[in-house]
């Protein structure tokens, strides 16, 4: 029977000695430092390989002032993480950027406030360069608490505070511009009485929704709205009580696919067929949500996964120039961190 092994940890002077070179090129080459020659670095990094190496992490951050670690903070309970295909969609872009800048992705979930005072000591004890947040609502302590330990941050949703701060960096989509482009394309396939299923509207995106919406149909019976969570029980719910309400709805604009996929099922219970009696469109093009409706779900698609990568190289680009997150916006010296904001496309199937 093998036993286990008793070698000590390679150093950094047993890889200088490997390469021939001293301590301090070893110490350049592995914490990423310029002005190594090239045959030089190439010897280090073939002896760090021979050796098996792994460079101290709590060394490492003494010297560079980098953990290589982000944090991302959802303000949702973890039954809905990971039940709604949004934030898995979300997670996978910023795990993918993160990636490829060798950075690792540390998930804070919060069930309720009283896990908001941990997740404010852990940014506060510097383990991590940055923090991504989002699914932000109304009355969330949540994003002053994070700004307070002065972690570098980027949103994802505009938040409710940025209309009185131009220094917040976020991304999201233009969800304004696309309700009025799902709103138009009901408009112009004859229907005139278009109901609209809204997101919770503690959160920006479904107040940015439900307005895109008036605009198009400034004078809409306010019966025709119902405000709904992003699930698909609550698209349930908010469908049947539009129709109790409203039996002579035509159209559907609802806020999110999963709640426009609750909303179909209810229209065919009801003995309603889509779109000849009821167009629907939904919000998001999640593909497997949208195409496995019946009918598929003509929707707004918003590219949540290279939003979740530009948020994290918005925050990376300022951790690597030692600028603040945002300043990747703008070129001009000196600018002000702005938002990014995304263009949404209307995508049409079967339902609409």
């Amino acid at each position: 029977m093998s036993q286990p092994t008793t070698d000590p940890r390679p150093t950094l002077e047993a890889v200088a000695a490997r390469a021939g070179v001293s301590r301090a090129t070893v110490s350049r080459v592995v914490n990423g430092s310029t002005g190594v020659r090239k045959s030089l670095a190439e010897r280090v990094r073939r002896a760090v390989e021979e050796l098996g190496y792994v460079p101290n992490q709590a060394a490492r951050s003494l010297v560079t002032r980098r953990h290589d670690a982000i944090a991302v903070v959802v303000a949702e309970p973890e039954t809905r993480i990971f039940a709604d295909p949004f934030f898995g969609l979300q997670l996978r872009g910023i795990s993918k950027e993160l990636a490829a800048h060798d950075s690792q992705l540390v998930l804070l979930l919060t069930e309720g406030p009283d896990d908001y005072a941990r997740v404010g000591r852990y940014l506060a004890g510097g383990h991590v360069d940055g923090a991504l947040a989002f699914s932000l609502h109304l009355d969330d302590a949540l994003p002053g608490i994070v700004r307070a330990t002065g972690v570098p941050t980027v949103f994802g949703g505009r938040p409710y505070w940025s209309d009185t701060r131009r220094d917040v960096p976020y991304v999201d989509c233009d969800n304004r511009g696309g309700a009025r482009d799902a709103v138009r394309h009901l408009v112009a396939l004859g229907r005139t009485r278009i109901a609209h299923i809204t997101g919770p509207l503690d959160q920006t995106s479904a107040v940015d929704r439900l307005d895109g919406y008036r605009e198009v149909l400034a004078g809409a019976d306010p019966r025709l709205i119902e405000e709904c969570d992003f699930t698909s029980a609550g698209g349930e719910r908010a469908m049947r009580d539009l129709l109790d309400r409203c039996p002579d709805l035509d159209g559907v604009f609802a806020a999110n696919d999963l709640s426009a996929a609750g909303a179909l099922r209810v229209l065919r219970e009801r003995g309603l067929r889509v779109p000849e009696d009821v167009a629907v469109v939904g919000f998001d093009d999640m593909l497997h949500v949208a195409e496995q409706t019946d009918p598929p779900l003509t929707t707004v698609r918003q590219d949540i996964e290279g939003m979740g990568r530009l948020m994290a190289r918005l925050l990376l680009h300022g951790r690597d120039r030692g600028q603040p997150p945002g300043t990747v916006v703008r070129e001009a010296p000196g600018a002000e961190p702005a938002p990014v904001v995304t263009q949404t496309t209307l995508v049409r199937r079967a339902s609409a």
